[in-house]
């Protein structure tokens, strides 16, 4: 199953270049990670909603590209909240469903309306307002921490 997530901001700080691969690399199997990095639109003179819909323009030309029909989640504060074992049954489900999965993050204004259309589910990681590098991480992370439910793999310790 491809899971791919779909991030708005280039040229990421280092930590979050390593941080994101540290948690990649790991999923190469049944559950693959890949990384699309959406360029941010411009925001001169204060248009950030001309900027969001470019930013989403570019995440649903990425999302096309899974083929027919892939599951899109937006993450959002508004979101559900799910525990490491919900997104284990929830990539489960996904698996059994033959889908791909296409985890949109949005940049500094959120995610674009378009996209948040198209999202089937929108999750939260936090009440708290989050900046879109540190999501890449912290999604990567929950994601190799299903995986590992799911593969019953000792890594998480619940």
């Amino acid at each position: 199953m491809n899971l791919r997530l779909i991030a708005a901001g280039t040229r990421m700080p280092e930590w979050v270049q390593q941080g994101y691969n540290e948690y990649a690399k790991r999923l190469t199997q049944d559950y693959k990670l890949d990384l699309i990095e959406i360029p941010l639109g411009q925001r001169s003179g204060g248009d950030s909603l001309r900027a969001m819909e470019k930013e989403g323009e570019r995440m649903q030309t990425s999302i096309a590209t899974l083929g027919a029909h892939p599951f899109v989640v937006t993450l959002q504060v508004g979101g559900k909240a799910l525990s490491t074992e919900q997104l284990a049954q929830f990539l489960q489900s996904r698996a059994r469903d033959g889908r791909h999965l296409a985890f949109c993050i949005g940049g500094p204004d959120g995610i674009a309306p378009g996209v948040d259309a198209r999202a089937e589910m929108r999750w939260s990681l936090s009440s708290l307002t989050l900046p879109h590098a540190l999501v890449r991480v912290i999604v990567a992370e929950a994601l190799y921490r299903a995986v590992s439910v799911i593969k019953q793999h000792p890594y998480h310790r619940a």
